[in-house]
């Protein structure tokens, strides 16, 4: 028989497959498509500990195959998140990842302490967030303010998975720099920094100027980040994401190094996209005589 179930360092997860930040809402949004329960954890979209607007529209927009956004980390707040939305995740049996943001060190432990005692596994820490203290430079392009957003968020009490940039060369520096300062899991990857134009207007196509890429195009990115992650950090627990769309695709992403993976674009073409990935996983596993995901982890590497 075929086993999902999957650890990130001290969580066990149910499923090596989640929903990815972002790309599911706050809450039970995609109940409609498919049982909650079953997914390995719900990641919510990223919340500060204030209730945040956004970038200005046009926030998203398509090129080709690729989804490129900014929509600006629009929500409502941890405080109203875990009174409105939470109860209704926790209500249809899921898993619940949190996932905060914030501008500077201390707008990160606001929305980490906001979270302390929330009916959550985990917190995923989106450090791909400009600093505001520094230029707005992105917090997860640099070791030492990855460092200071990770140990802020040690407040939350619970373990803390953070969520790093490919759009760095110092992506190996700047992940052990989050795991020396507390980091239980790291998360890879983000989006791809991108431009579209619009042709017809000559400006560029979204409200904010560029935004992120993301889509089955940048599984390659994501794949690559894991793999070396796994190859320095060869016991460290890594959730993958960033481009996958099928079976085929979590399987690869496992065999790269990761403990377990997130759906996320492929959701809005097809909102039971984090289902059909595990029911392809399943039938993967099954035909290649594989009974377990530890089976997977790191094949790649052997």
């Amino acid at each position: 028989m075929t086993s999902f179930v999957t650890t990130v360092g001290a969580v066990v997860l149910r499923s090596a497959v989640m929903t990815a930040s972002g790309t599911a809402g706050h809450g039970d949004e995609l109940a409609g498509y498919g049982e909650l329960s079953e997914l390995g954890a719900v990641v919510t979209k990223s919340l500060a500990a204030f209730a945040w607007d956004g970038n200005p529209a046009p926030r998203v927009v398509a090129s080709g195959e690729h989804m490129v956004n900014a929509v600006g980390l629009a929500g409502p707040g941890v405080a109203s998140w875990r009174a409105k939305e939470l109860p209704a995740l926790l209500g249809r049996g899921a898993t619940v990842v949190g996932s905060i943001w914030g501008r500077t060190v201390k707008e990160f432990a606001d929305a980490a302490e906001a979270m302390r005692d929330a009916e959550v596994v985990a917190l995923e820490v989106n450090a791909s967030c400009p600093n505001l203290d520094s230029r707005r430079e992105i917090f997860a392009h640099s070791a030492s303010a990855t460092s200071e957003i990770v140990e802020a968020s040690l407040v939350a009490g619970v373990p803390l998975w953070v969520k790093l940039s490919p759009n760095t060369p110092a992506l190996l520096e700047i992940a052990d720099a989050a795991l020396r300062a507390g980091a239980s899991a790291l998360v890879l990857v983000n989006t791809v920094l991108g431009l579209v134009i619009d042709v017809e207007a000559r400006r560029p196509a979204l409200g904010n100027g560029g935004g992120g890429i993301s889509g089955s195009g940048i599984l390659p990115v994501a794949l690559r980040a894991v793999y070396e992650c796994r190859e320095a950090f060869t016991k460290t627990p890594i959730v993958g994401v960033g481009g996958v769309s099928s079976g085929a695709d979590a399987v690869a992403m496992l065999m790269a190094g990761a403990n377990a993976l997130e759906v996320g674009t492929a959701t809005f073409a097809r909102p039971r996209a984090p289902w059909i990935v595990q029911e392809q996983l399943s039938t993967w596993m099954t035909k290649h005589g594989v009974t377990g995901i530890d089976q997977l982890i790191g094949a790649a590497h052997d």
